[in-house]
């Protein structure tokens, strides 16, 4: 047989798979279930198809220089400024290339941050050489932004060159205002003070940039990824329009604004997000007649994905964070220390924070590629309608006369507090799953070290004047890991954590898999479940039951076991003492039954978990 003889028959052998074959495949798979079973949805309503072909045309969206590694920026914001100071030599000395400084009263501060004044900024300084090529970014607020200015002065003081540190500003007015939900200042007179500081700056010498668009407070404040990108982008055209206006030529001005975004563990979507924000700001300048230049983008690691407990998991998020705002072209990363959640980071999480870039860019070499999600059916996708979305948001921004007049109006204020609140109530059912919080709780984990030390008390920045919605911030896991820490005060009042006995019915066949679900479902609440090796005797369930402590107990088998075997359980376990009787599982028609028994709720995947929660607390409180 020839070559070519051999090459045709195994073409006719394997045939290239088309997307109908694959759909004949799944159908018969589904069974007669509806192909919408398959599709996701994001926040936004954006459809994700569990399958997509190749991007015809699609193009590597510029971003960094070919091969180049992001700036892996370390978190700098012990209000000690020797501390600080310490921390950020410690820092660069193992692997950092620059320095996130985020002051007191900062949107990204939560509750700590460097002290802004004169003396404190020469000490974190110290020893630092800014025009050694050590990228460093400010993140301040209206309360701390003196900061810039007397970061601007040391520079001059040590005899340094401007245009030779590469020093990100930070100057972010509008998204301080969405935070706080008020301002001193009418956006008139905001502008002056912004373009004064602006130019003031350039003409020092410093390259920029200095403004930048936050995309974080959307983001930290429950909002969805097209959200955020509005939000960004309507902050970068409202600065660009300010520093126009005041006399700088465009082809500058579009060098003094960058914009911040938050990368979180989901990994297509975060890729997609920082693509977007490229196309999106590609379209501003070719709006203004510019020919586009890539902008500059930073990225700073989820907040609101962190988690207290367990947090060892959120050395995982960390990484997926960075990974994909790697791929999607940030220019710098700034990675939350996994313990952040909880209070000030010691040097071993400062030091995972720092090494996961490092270990993402030296070992896995995720840099040497520019764009590698250019031609990827699904994600050139989804940039697509993440672009499309956040256009159509900006427009209406846009057309209620710019950012500060939709905040005034609260008109992103109210997209985002649906969203914050579909959020939430996914986080209560636990269709979204925080590892460690709300899915598979460790009651007896150990503790984690932080570092104590008190915050820096800012004075007010001034009387709220103009008043609307805030955006605060929040965490996913925060209602969960309320109910843990009421667990824990009393576990030190009375030496007992509060209790739930499962109520194992039949054989391990029967009952494991819903005794492991009722356990996870009680313990995420702080509730400890009480487990066991099954009964099929009601007496010896009820006596099992007494000896346990428990206030609660969960009936927990196979729909087959409960038919037979619930009603008289629940009977003995009310007889026995047992203040509120739960059942693993949907009752179905059953339901009556099983409540004139005694069953008092149904836990099941898809059920408001908070709520069954609480009120398991209330009922304890009340016994």
């Amino acid at each position: 047989m020839t070559s070519s003889t051999e090459d045709l028959r195994l073409a006719a052998e394997f045939a290239p798979a088309t997307r109908d074959d694959w759909r004949k495949l799944v159908d018969g798979v589904l069974k007669g279930a509806p192909f919408e079973k398959l599709v996701g949805k994001t926040y936004d309503g954006i459809r994700i198809e569990p399958i997509y072909t190749r991007a015809k045309g699609a193009a590597p969206i510029a971003g960094r220089a070919a091969a180049a590694p992001w700036q892996i920026m370390q978190r700098i914001d012990h209000p000690d400024a020797v501390q600080a100071n310490a921390q950020a030599l410690h820092d660069l000395e193992n692997g950092a290339t620059g320095l996130t400084l985020v002051f007191a009263g900062a949107n990204g501060a939560h509750g700590f941050g460097l002290d802004p004044s004169p003396e404190a900024v020469e000490k974190i300084l110290d020893g630092v050489f800014l025009d050694a090529g050590i990228a460093l970014e400010l993140q301040i607020g209206p309360q701390s932004r003196m900061a810039a200015i007397h970061v601007a002065e040391l520079v001059k003081r040590k005899g340094l060159s401007p245009a030779s540190c590469d020093i990100r500003f930070g100057l972010d007015p509008l998204g301080a205002g969405a935070v706080w939900g008020s301002s001193p200042y009418a956006w008139a007179e905001i502008v002056p003070a912004v373009t004064g500081a602006v130019q003031g700056l350039a003409g020092m010498g410093f390259k920029g940039p200095i403004a930048a668009a936050d995309g974080r407070v959307v983001h930290d404040a429950g909002g969805s990824e097209v959200q955020e990108l509005a939000f960004a982008l309507a902050t970068l055209v409202a600065y660009l329009r300010a520093i126009e206006q005041s006399g700088v030529a465009l082809d500058a001005a579009r060098g003094m604004v960058y914009a911040r975004l938050a990368a979180d563990a989901d990994q297509f979507l975060t890729l997609a997000k920082f693509r977007a924000m490229r196309l999106l700001w590609a379209r501003i300048e070719q709006a203004c007649g510019l020919t586009p230049k890539p902008l500059f983008i930073a990225a700073d690691t989820s907040w609101r994905m962190l988690t207290q407990r367990d947090a060892f998991v959120n050395m995982l998020r960390a990484t997926m964070a960075t990974f994909s705002a790697g791929l999607g072209g940030a220019n710098a990363i700034t990675v939350l220390p996994h313990t952040l959640a909880r209070g000030l980071p010691d040097p071993f999480a400062r030091r995972v924070a720092r090494n996961t870039q490092l270990v993402l860019l030296e070992e896995s070499n995720l840099a040497k590629v520019s764009d590698p999600a250019a031609g990827s059916g699904g994600i050139e996708a989804l940039t697509s309608e993440l672009c499309e979305a956040a256009w159509a948001l900006f427009q209406e921004t846009e057309k209620a006369g710019g950012l500060f007049a939709a905040l005034e109006q609260n008109i992103i204020q109210r997209k985002v507090a649906a969203t914050r609140a579909a959020r939430e109530a996914n986080i209560a059912k636990r269709r979204d799953v925080l590892t460690g919080a709300s899915e598979f709780p460790n009651l007896h984990e150990a503790d984690i070290a932080v570092l104590d030390t008190k915050p820096i008390v800012l004075p007010s920045y001034g009387e709220a004047k103009f008043k609307f919605d805030p955006l605060p911030p929040m965490r996913l896991a925060a209602p969960f890991e309320t109910l843990r820490d009421k667990s824990d005060a009393i576990l030190k009042k009375t030496g007992l954590r509060p209790k739930i006995f499962l109520a194992n019915l039949g054989t391990a066949a029967d009952f494991t898999a819903r005794a492991t679900f009722a356990k996870s479902f009680f313990e995420a609440g702080g509730i400890e479940a009480v487990d066991n090796e099954g009964f099929a005797d009601p007496a010896a369930l009820a006596a099992a039951f007494k000896s346990s402590g428990a206030r609660l107990a969960c009936l927990c088998s196979s729909d087959k076991a409960y038919a037979a075997h619930a009603a008289a359980a629940a009977q003995a376990l009310q007889a026995a003492g047992a203040g509120h009787i739960y059942l693993a599982g949907r009752p179905g028609e059953q339901e009556a039954g099983y409540r004139g028994a005694g069953v008092g709720d149904f836990i099941f995947a898809g059920g408001d978990a908070l709520a069954v929660l609480r009120e398991a607390y209330r009922r304890m409180e009340r016994a």
